[in-house]
């Protein structure tokens, strides 16, 4: 009785997971259309991340993690200006300059 509970356990747990873990997985359209777009909007995902952590752990201010928050704003705004101007798109030049933007906020994070 106990081997078949667990056995139905563990495959609800497996189903649940797999569940949870495709759409992570899984690139949308516009993700395969624009993939440095995605690219930067990852990172600046991860630092949002980042930045709470830090925040959360008490390594960085309220005002620290503001101004962080603000900088990365300001490279979504300068993304989505650059798309706007090139069919939606951005070039490898202006992903590098954006990448090159969200270096300079990353080093801030858990100084």
């Amino acid at each position: 009785m106990n081997s078949i509970r667990s056995l139905l356990i563990a495959g609800v747990v497996a189903v649940t997971l797999g569940a949870v873990a495709a759409p992570a997985f899984a690139d949308t359209q516009w993700q395969k259309d624009h993939p440095r777009r995605e690219q930067v909007n990852n990172r600046l995902k991860n630092q949002n991340k980042r930045i709470r952590q830090e925040r959360k752990e008490g390594e960085i201010t309220k005002g620290q993690a503001k101004q962080l928050h603000s900088e990365d704003h300001a490279i979504r705004r300068e993304e989505r200006a650059m798309a706007s101007t090139n069919g939606g798109h951005v070039t490898k030049a202006e992903q590098k300059a954006l990448n090159q933007q969200e270096n300079q906020v990353s080093k801030q994070i858990g100084k």
